[in-house]
């Protein structure tokens, strides 16, 4: 007989014995992922600070961590902001913050400058910047920066991590945040930023932000939890 599940991720075994599956990230139960790029990175700082650890930016050595009590706290964050209760839900997220900062953060080593954009690449992502709607195809955005469209893929790709138009899209999404910061409703975002329909901003937010843009509106109103950092996208 199969054994069932159970409340907290654990499984009972045919000879009932208990095995605890473990949190991981990806949006299942009990999960909690760590993106590369840390989010909150500014406040991660100031809460180290406060607790008088190293100095220096926060680093996670993981990008998925195994702690099912930050998972709970992180869960209990969310909740607070869903009933609207701005105060417990920042108070729970800094003590959250504090406890995965504790158990897991190092820092990152001293920071160095990045290497400078090329000239065609830093004007090619000024024209996508201002091309939310309605961009101009690889050949357009090619010869307004006078390079040939594979030369300005791959060096776009090489300096920024994405091809032109997963950049654009994650402009698209930065650029949507905020617009949903002050307020306005997810269908007239999507006409604003050049997504196709509320649908369309609906998948590319989601898979950036984690949540849906409603979803984000509303915690944002409640000013409780902030918002992650884009992560890549191809």
């Amino acid at each position: 007989m199969r054994g069932r599940r159970r409340a907290g991720g654990a499984r009972r075994g045919r000879r009932g014995q208990s095995r605890r599956r473990p949190h991981r990230a990806g949006g299942r139960a009990g999960g909690l992922g760590v993106p590369d790029d840390v989010p909150f990175g500014g406040v991660l700082a100031e809460i180290a600070a406060e607790l008088g650890l190293p100095r220096g930016t926060p680093a996670f050595p993981s990008p998925v961590l195994d702690d099912p009590d930050a998972a709970r706290r992180l869960r209990a964050v969310h909740r607070a902001g869903e009933r609207g209760d701005a105060l417990a839900a920042s108070t729970m997220l800094r003590t959250a913050y504090a406890a995965l900062l504790r158990r897991h953060a190092g820092r990152f080593p001293a920071a160095v400058a990045p290497p400078a954009l090329p000239p065609a690449v830093r004007d090619a992502r000024d024209v996508l910047h201002a091309s939310l709607v309605g961009p101009p195809t690889l050949e357009e955005l090619a010869a307004t920066v006078g390079t040939r469209p594979f030369p300005l893929l791959r060096a776009f790709r090489e300096a920024t991590g994405l091809p032109p138009h997963a950049y654009l899209n994650q402009a698209r999404v930065r650029a949507a945040c905020a617009l949903l910061d002050e307020g306005l409703r997810p269908g007239e975002v999507a006409a604003r930023t050049g997504f196709a329909d509320q649908a369309h901003l609906t998948r590319h937010f989601k898979r950036t932000m984690g949540v849906p843009p409603g979803a984000y509106r509303a915690a944002r109103a409640f000013g409780s939890v902030g918002a992650r950092e884009p992560r890549g996208a191809g």
